[in-house]
């Protein structure tokens, strides 16, 4: 982020506006819709800065507009040259004006004309009385407040009621009618209401493939529970005061045991929190959300799922893999090279079946194994293989070789990212996809 955004209180304060013109004029409009009180002048003087709390240049000499700058920020007070950006300590976004909602879009001065564009784009979607809603909800703040004094509470109420039956109300205008159902449903609010845990599938790691039912519900999160897995990028689409708790899982690091989890959830959604456990992938495939929603139910805790992109999905998405096809595979089979006691439990008579694609999860670390135990199964060692590494993101990458040659080829090639590997016909009818 090159600059923290704020909105500043002007009414009745005082700011500099130096130049007269075009530009000064487009710029005086929006600080009066603001309640500034307007200083404006020809020419620069260090006086003229006196009781200001902010200072703006336009339509004025090169050396004027200077010395404002430099005086100006010796003061500490916010200063803005118009399409000077050495001579700013602060920028003006493009502004889309509901009051009192406000939306205000900066691309740091790096290209104004698409922060104009993205402005055009909001205003098309966002409803020109989103204003009205605003101002119902603020003409109920005390009330809120009064009959909801928890902030999880407030939360869920306001997440209802902002888009329920008041919401439509003010959108179409009934403003009187929008207030008497925000009323009703105030008075039905739950002081307490019941917390609820969302087992969520955050995906091969791209914050572009969450879905939008993820997506929505990491908004309105009090609690994120995440795998060590689920990279920054994906936590930072959640609500920025939602409490973040990292659950740890890397590969065989455990920093919280599953029980501790379990209790966890059950602990967060008793006290009437509303939860995402946050999961890389898919999370009913190798994701232990089973075991999860199973202390969630005995405990009496509401609970959903909500599917993500798996890694079998993502990887050959990414290396261009077809994982069925109807010359060369019939069957698709998700199995984990997780070893136990340093064995594989796995059907590898089943496995090693011809016509059908293996996508084998945490499998990196046991290659030996189950190259071993693929071929000595009757697995031809011909069969075309490939592991990809952190498939679905923007580093993915793809090692292509055999069932009998592959382990030799990953030593030093894998990075240490998540990696799955394929195995079957199929993946010899690949073809990478074309970048875009």
């Amino acid at each position: 982020m090159r600059h923290f955004p704020a909105f500043l209180d002007l009414r009745g304060r005082t700011v500099l506006l130096l130049g007269t013109g075009e530009v000064a004029d487009r710029k005086a409009e929006p600080l009066k819709r603001a309640g500034a009180v307007i200083r404006q002048a020809e020419r620069f003087a260090p006086e003229l800065l006196e009781g200001v709390v902010l200072a703006v240049g336009a339509d004025a000499a090169e050396a004027e507009l200077r010395a404002l700058s430099a005086a100006a920020q010796a003061r500490g007070i916010p200063v803005n040259v118009v399409d000077k950006p050495a001579l700013c300590s602060f920028i003006t976004p493009a502004i889309i004006d509901r009051a009192p909602v406000t939306v205000a879009v900066s691309t740091g001065g790096a290209a104004p004309v698409l922060a104009r564009m993205i402005r055009q784009r909001i205003e098309t979607v966002l409803p020109p009385a989103i204003g009205t809603l605003a101002a119902l909800a603020e003409r109920f703040q005390a009330a809120i407040r009064a009959r909801l004094p928890e902030l999880a509470a407030r939360r869920r109420f306001l997440d209802a009621a902002l888009t329920g039956a008041p919401a439509d109300l003010a959108l179409a205008g009934r403003v009187a009618e929008a207030e008497a159902a925000f009323a009703r449903a105030l008075e039905g609010a739950e002081a307490t209401p019941p917390g609820i845990v969302y087992l969520v599938g955050a995906g091969p790691g791209s914050a572009d493939l969450l879905t939008l039912r993820a997506l929505r519900l990491m908004g309105e999160a009090d609690v994120i529970v995440h795998d060590r897995l689920v990279p920054t990028e994906v936590l930072d689409m959640a609500r920025r005061d939602a409490e973040r708790i990292l659950a740890g899982k890397e590969g065989a690091r455990h920093d919280l045991p599953q029980a501790e989890i379990n209790a966890l959830l059950v602990r967060l959604a008793r006290e009437g929190k509303r939860v995402v456990r946050l999961k890389g992938g898919d999370p009913f495939v190798f994701g232990r959300a089973g075991e999860e929603a199973a202390a969630l139910r005995e405990a009496g805790i509401a609970h959903e799922v909500v599917p993500g992109v798996t890694a079998a999905l993502a990887c050959a998405a990414s290396a261009g893999i077809p994982l069925t096809h109807r010359e060369a595979s019939r069957a698709l089979t998700l199995v984990t090279g997780h070893a136990r006691d340093g064995r594989l439990d796995l059907d590898f008579a089943a496995l090693a079946r011809p016509r059908q694609t293996l996508a084998v999860y945490m499998g990196v670390a046991t290659l030996p194994l189950l190259r071993d135990g693929l071929l000595g199964a009757g697995m031809d060692p011909a069969t075309p293989a490939a592991l990809v590494e952190q498939g679905g993101t923007a580093r993915a990458r793809s090692l292509h070789g055999t069932i009998g040659t592959i382990e030799a080829l990953a030593a030093g090639w894998t990075g240490g990212g998540p990696a799955l590997l394929l195995v079957g016909e199929a993946i010899a009818l690949g073809t990478p996809p074309s970048a875009s």
